[in-house]
């Protein structure tokens, strides 16, 4: 049944490929019919080459490829990661509501308690009621992992750095000696605390920084070096090896995915940066997300919608890559964390059965800030022989008000790429007879917008595009 749907889109965009985007906007309706909105997160996809027919076809596509049952699969905790017979929790660390289906209940009770230690050990370090050896506040934290490790709280560090409170964190993940070099000059041993990360606490590139880390603080701090140490992993035995004391250790589980655990113990650094209350914002975000992934109507859920652009744009369009362009400076780390959140998850040459994909299964993904962007990138997005469906996020407010003529500049720049990459523009040239600065435009783009990055609104985003990557 999925193919006849398959066809049916390949044949609208073989009539319409050539179609100008723009005129799709003489129906006066079609923006009404190509935006949706939940949890302070708005979604335009009206400027895409996807017309009302591509749109049915796309979700009754999704629907026949049995969407329903295997969204029902992952929210029940089902194995729905058959290379490794796992399900996916991931949703679990922060969903109040959904996880009333899980049946797995001693899982869900491990999620809270290890939320209730996360919080009690965050505000004894941010108060000093828990401090270092010498009896200091820590004023600096290191978190070395690497992968969904590093990426997760890294970035969310990062984009929250306005109701970052607490001590300062600070990240190493290569293996590369000068990452670990430039990170500990700067840092005071008796007054750092460090948090290393892996499931297995066997990853390569951790446990040499790890091991190096200490054996840096162990020369400031010979005694009571323990109380410097702390441990997030799925195996607690081995992290006692490195003499880090079990209610150091937050343990979460193998069915929460490094890229998706952000939400748990991972997100400890995020924790400690930007209390507990933010913390517990940041997962409510992601929970209004879950509910809405799970109870809206497809024509109007954000992931959903997001998917099938994504869909169309590989696979019937057959564009290799998507460009993410955050016009927000505290999100520049968005399109390394959405590289491993798409490419790592489906980024395959095989189906979940094990037989060789006839389809492309994931584009390539890249991205910059901008208006950095635009001075690097943005000619060959404009005029290159490639078309680079875009995806741009921007706020509707910054956070430093008293400069607020630079953000109202940045939200024009950003309305104004995705405008004239849709229109295009045309100059006379006299060089050569040729246009040299023309701009066929007719590049396709999506745009996500927002109030504000909150803790609850940086919550909801992941989450979108964790549900993103299911669709």
């Amino acid at each position: 049944m999925a193919e006849k749907y398959w066809n049916a889109l390949k044949e609208n965009y073989s009539k319409n490929r050539f179609r100008k985007i723009n005129d799709l906007f003489n129906d006066q309706k079609r923006f009404i019919n190509f935006n949706a909105e939940s949890a302070g997160v708005f979604l335009d996809f009206s400027k895409t080459n996807i017309d009302l027919e591509a749109k049915k076809l796309l979700i009754k596509l999704v629907t026949n490829c049995g969407f329903h049952e295997k969204r029902k699969s992952m929210f029940s905790g089902e194995v729905v990661n058959p290379s490794e017979n796992r399900a996916a929790l991931h949703f679990a660390l922060r969903d109040r509501q959904s996880i009333k289906m899980l049946k797995n209940s001693s899982f869900v009770l491990g999620v809270h308690n290890t939320l209730g230690r996360m919080k009690e050990f965050a505000n004894q370090i941010r108060s000093g009621a828990t401090s270092s050896s010498s009896g200091e506040k820590f004023s600096d934290v290191i978190n070395i992992g690497i992968g969904g490790s590093d990426l997760g709280p890294r970035m969310t560090t990062n984009a929250l750095i306005p109701y970052c409170d607490g001590p300062k964190c600070h990240f190493i993940a290569n293996v590369d000696s000068a990452e670990v070099a430039d990170t500990l000059k700067q840092l005071n041993p008796k007054k750092t605390l460090l948090i290393i990360v892996s499931k297995t606490f066997k990853t390569m590139e951790t446990m040499t920084n790890a091991r190096s880390v200490i054996n840096w603080l162990r020369q400031s701090i010979p005694d009571e070096i323990g109380k410097h140490l702390v441990a997030v992993t799925s195996a607690p035995t081995e992290a006692k090896h490195l003499n880090i004391s079990a209610d150091r250790i937050f343990e979460f589980s193998s069915t929460v995915g490094g890229r998706y655990s952000i939400w748990g113990p991972v997100g400890l650094p995020l924790m400690l940066s930007i209390g507990p209350q933010f913390f517990e914002e940041f997962l409510s975000g992601a929970a209004e997300i879950d509910s809405h992934f799970l109870n809206a109507e497809l024509e109007s859920n954000l992931p959903v919608l997001m998917g099938i652009t994504g869909i169309w744009h590989r696979n019937i369009c057959e564009y290799p890559t998507r460009a993410v362009l955050p016009y927000e400076h505290r999100l520049r780390l968005l399109p390394a964390y959405l590289q491993q959140l798409d490419m790592e998850s489906n980024g395959k040459r095989v189906c979940t059965t094990g037989q060789t994909l006839e389809l492309e299964s994931v584009p390539i993904v890249w991205g910059a800030t901008g208006t950095n962007s635009q001075h690097a990138f943005f000619q060959m997005l404009h005029q290159g022989t490639s078309v680079v469906p875009c995806e741009f996020l921007i706020s509707a407010k910054g956070h430093e008000e008293s400069l607020r003529h630079h953000h109202d500049l940045l939200i024009a720049n950003c309305l104004a790429q995705s405008e004239a990459l849709m229109k295009g523009e045309s100059y006379e040239s006299t060089v050569l007879n040729q246009n040299f600065r023309e701009c066929p435009g007719n590049r396709p783009s999506i745009t996500i917008l927002f109030e504000l990055l909150t803790p609850k609104l940086l919550g909801s985003l992941i989450a979108l595009f964790e549900h993103r990557t299911f669709v």
